[in-house]
């Protein structure tokens, strides 16, 4: 068998187990053609198999071998002739004549080389590093509104992306029906594509601006929700006192709880435990209305 193609998740795996079919060691001994790249996808979907086609590299003759077969004679002449000059040496040296030093020039040409590496890496090591470029929040807007058409593309969801600035927050907006397919139970797909978004930007533009994103209008309607369940929660605790735990929430609704709390006199707010189970809790502090 000369040739093989293999399908594989990606380009590296199909390799490998193009190698073990053709029972080659490395890919030094074969010659491989990318057909088709492999695709993760996203959540499973979307995905696309590499396809590789992987061959035996033609052996090459030792043409060496066979000159050096022929020349063997005159090689076993001059190794005679190499031996009798060596031992006429040898016998001149036992005369009380000191030993040559005829590998020194070799050898100070060998630590010259290894002066000039050394040199040359100092020389490397030394030059400066450049700095990153800098990238303006709209560029990294149209980053993100980009990544986020594709991902809405990939799972064949109809919708638009729409960017705005405000205070140096970058908000993302995702409106279109279908595109609620993408917020998942109290938003956690939202959020999670909100940091594939924000790793993207950080890869293309070295860094990322604060973000914020709202999918199908959940985001707003979530806000509104809490926000009124927040001030229910504050008259019950105005009246009665004490405190209340809500339950774990990420830190964007954590934070919407403690702005609308914040608005009431004689309330404090804190979180407990670690995320993701991490709480607000909402407390009265028995101050009146006048003090």
């Amino acid at each position: 068998m000369e040739w093989v193609e293999v399908t594989g998740t990606t380009a590296d795996v199909a390799v490998e187990a193009a190698l073990a079919e053709l029972g080659l060691e490395s890919v030094d001994q074969a010659e491989v053609e990318v057909i088709q790249e492999g695709k993760p996808g996203f959540l499973g979907m979307g995905a696309r198999s590499a396809i590789v086609k992987v061959s035996r590299k033609p052996r090459k003759r030792n043409r060496r071998n066979r000159r050096g077969a022929k020349a063997s004679p005159k090689a076993g002449q001059q190794k005679k002739t190499s031996e009798k000059q060596k031992s006429g040496q040898t016998s001149k040296k036992g005369k009380g004549s000191r030993p040559s030093n005829k590998k020194k020039p070799a050898e100070n040409k060998k630590n010259g080389s290894s002066k000039e590496r050394r040199a040359m890496d100092k020389n490397v090591t030394a030059e400066p590093k450049k700095d990153k470029p800098e990238t303006s929040i709209e560029d990294q807007a149209k980053v993100a509104e980009n990544f986020l058409s594709g991902l809405l593309e990939s799972f064949g969801l109809e919708g638009e992306v729409q960017t705005r600035i405000e205070d140096d927050v970058l908000y993302l907006d995702v409106v279109g029906e279908q595109t609620e397919a993408l917020v998942g139970a109290k938003g956690a797909t939202m959020y999670s594509v909100l940091e594939l978004t924000r790793t993207t930007v950080q890869r293309h533009t070295f860094g990322a601006p604060r973000m914020r994103i709202d999918i199908a209008g959940y985001g707003t309607r979530r806000r509104e929700a809490l926000t009124i369940y927040t001030g229910k929660l504050v008259e019950q605790l105005s009246e009665n006192g004490g405190e209340v735990m809500l339950e774990p929430m990420n830190a964007a609704d954590r934070k919407v709880v403690h702005d609308a709390a914040a608005a009431f006199e004689g309330i404090k707010t804190y979180s407990e435990g670690e995320d993701p189970r991490r709480a607000v809790v909402i407390a009265s502090t028995g101050d009146t209305d006048g003090e």
